[in-house]
This record gives structure tokens, C-alpha cells and sequence, in this order.
């Protein structure tokens, strides 16, 4: 509509134009808007889903001759599933912050009950 030689509202032409890739910006909601407050509250909270599932591996888990602490999937997921439904979200995102190791792309209930998961 912005585009539209016919549209009178006023609104859309007030609206900021659409970024290009390589833009600091690009991707990103306005600064100040509510959608990038969703976003820092969406991303405070799953901040801190994953440091209650360290605590919760550290509380479950066995120390190694390592020192790390492990625990199994399945015993994890009796013991997280009734804080939080997203015991393997939650998981892949603690992976990719380096805070937890385990093999495999994805965990399934059952199939991975045995897959050991290190607090790293």
C-alpha cells in the first residue's frame, strides 16, 4: 500500500522503509517499539528456563571422573517435564550457549532415555 499511488492513508507513509541485508538493522524491530520489548522479555525468560535446567542437572545429575556433572535424558525429562512441556527446546538452546553437551541432533522421549547430558 505504501507503493500505491491510490492509497490515501497517511499512516503507511510514515512508516520507516524495509532494510537491506547487511544493514545493522536488517531484521530487527524499530528501536523502542513493543515488539523489540517482546523480544528482550521472550529472550530474558528463556534465559532463564536454561539456567533452572542447569541447576535442575546439577540437583539430578552424578559427578564424573571428570568433574563434570551428567545425567540421562530420560531420567531429565521425568524430572523437568513437570516444571516445563519444553525440556528439549530448552536443552538445544542451553547446547548452543556451550552450557550443556549431549550427542545428536534432536532428543526423543523414549527413543534417548538413554543419552547422557553433561553440565559443562
Amino acid at each position: 500500500q505504501r507503493k500505491n499511488p491510490f492509497s490515501s492513508d497517511d499512516r503507511l507513509a510514515s512508516k520507516p522503509t524495509h532494510t537491506q541485508r547487511g544493514d545493522p538493522t536488517y531484521g530487527r524491530p524499530p528501536e523502542g517499539s513493543r515488539t523489540e520489548q517482546r523480544g528482550k522479555d521472550a529472550h530474558s525468560h528463556v534465559g532463564k528456563e536454561v539456567e533452572e535446567l542447569c541447576l535442575i542437572i546439577r540437583r539430578t545429575g552424578e559427578v564424573g571422573e571428570d568433574g563434570h556433572v551428567s545425567v540421562t535424558f530420560g531420567q531429565l525429562f521425568e524430572t523437568y517435564v513437570t516444571i516445563s512441556n519444553k525440556v528439549v527446546g530448552i536443552l538445544l538452546r542451553a547446547r548452543k550457549h556451550g552450557l550443556v553437551h549431549f550427542e545428536g541432533e534432536m532428543l526423543w522421549q523414549g527413543k534417548d532415555d538413554d543419552v547422557v547430558i553433561t553440565l559443562l
